[in-house]
């Protein structure tokens, strides 16, 4: 009988314990929200107070791009050549997918509009961002999270590459993209084997026009000169319009998946640049990616720093989120998937924050946010917890 009373009596501490465990985790440094499908909260805590959201927010500058450009947008680069001074005009405007693969189909297409058989000097005009654009949350390392924005980046501003045995040297990691001799002193002093390093600032302005280079002469076209800064203004020849093989779909979608910084950044610069003018700004793509949260959300007290939730001086509340999350809602196969759950993470150090949907049994969507500003708060006990919740709720479907 004893037995049976000390058996009892331990089942009733293991249930305690799991309905208490999240919610002891979740004291001032943590919040939670779980809702339906119409917003209604089915379970929360510390709803209402900001936190540090770190990646979940480009969530939110997701869904401003969306809104402002729609989700066919197509990024445009412009381009001339001038048949008298065989001079090769190229202008960016923040393409945030501006990769390889994308170079190699703009040069395709100068060949195929401007039937140039030489080029003389390929000039790039960046003037559509400004020139000294610095994000909160970024250093002066060459590590990839510190990537610069620009109106025209190629790679990201970066380098990925390794070493190679058999050539006793440093080749290219992406077969598309050529590891080009003028950057191996960089690799070098990163002093890795391999991996990918942020171009060095004097380097990032020309990469674009190297690598333009390199594809038309390996389509068989001299290029003469050397690649420089300056304005887009031919003297003679037709200005043509490339368009990013990419829509805006595709690219939140590798936001997403990738948390990229400077992607999200690129986004919010080239809102504002186009909607207040340019050259781009932080100062104005921040109020275009604010003024769309109070206006079109109604959110009136988060703070915006920048768009890739880098900085820690983003604030944004659970119940915040869940509004964005709501409006969200139609895109959110944007969004990693596992099992039953389309989430974004984010990360920085001591903070830990989940947002997305979890695929309920009834097949409706239940949104959800977890924010951890704090080291060692319980994130993994209450993300499970959240996965049981829906599933209990769900279980006769």
């Amino acid at each position: 009988m004893n037995k049976k009373i000390l058996q009892f009596a331990l089942s009733l501490c293991m249930l305690w314990l799991f309905i208490t465990l999240p919610a002891m985790a979740m004291d001032k440094q943590a919040g939670v929200i779980l809702a339906d499908d119409q917003g209604k909260i089915l379970y929360s805590r510390n709803k209402d107070r900001p936190f540090t959201p770190a990646s979940i927010l480009k969530i939110l500058t997701s869904l401003a791009a969306a809104d402002y450009f729609g989700m066919d947008h197509r990024f445009k680069t412009l381009y001339a050549y001038d048949k008298i001074t065989k001079n090769l005009y190229i202008k960016g405007f923040g393409d945030p997918l501006f990769i390889s693969e994308v170079l190699q189909d703009l040069c395709g297409q100068i060949l195929a509009k401007t039937k140039a058989r030489t080029v003389n000097n390929i000039i790039l005009d960046h003037s559509f961002f400004h020139q000294d654009i610095q994000i909160p949350g970024t250093g002066n390392s060459l590590n990839p999270y510190d990537a610069t924005s620009g109106a025209l980046c190629a790679n990201f501003n970066t380098l990925s590459f390794k070493w190679n045995p058999t050539q006793k040297g440093y080749v290219s990691a992406e077969p598309q993209t050529p590891l080009l001799p003028s950057f191996l002193e960089e690799i070098k002093a990163s002093g890795q084997k391999q991996g990918r390093i942020l171009l060095s600032p004097n380097q990032r302005s020309d990469y674009p026009g190297l690598l333009i280079k390199f594809f038309l002469k390996k389509k068989g076209v001299p290029v003469t000169g050397i690649v420089s800064q300056g304005y887009f203004n031919p003297t003679k020849g037709q200005t043509f319009t490339f368009e990013s093989p990419f829509t805006l779909d595709q690219i939140i979608q590798k936001l997403l998946k990738y948390s990229n910084n400077f992607m999200a950044n690129q986004l919010i610069l080239a809102m504002g640049a186009d909607k207040e003018g340019s050259p781009a700004t932080l100062a104005k793509g921040v109020k275009v990616l604010d003024a769309f949260s109070r206006e079109k959300l109604g959110l009136t007290q988060l703070t915006i720093a920048e768009g890739s939730g880098i900085s820690r001086k983003n604030r944004i509340s659970p119940n915040q989120m869940l509004k964005i999350l709501m409006e969200f809602m139609p895109f959110h196969g944007l969004l990693e998937i596992k099992g039953k759950e389309y989430y974004k993470t984010g990360t920085l150090s001591d903070v830990r924050c989940r947002a997305g949907f979890i695929r309920g049994n009834d097949k409706r969507l239940y949104p959800f946010v977890i924010m951890v500003n704090g080291k060692n708060k319980g994130y993994d006990s209450v993300h499970r917890d959240l996965l049981r919740r829906v599933n209990m709720i769900t279980k006769d479907h």
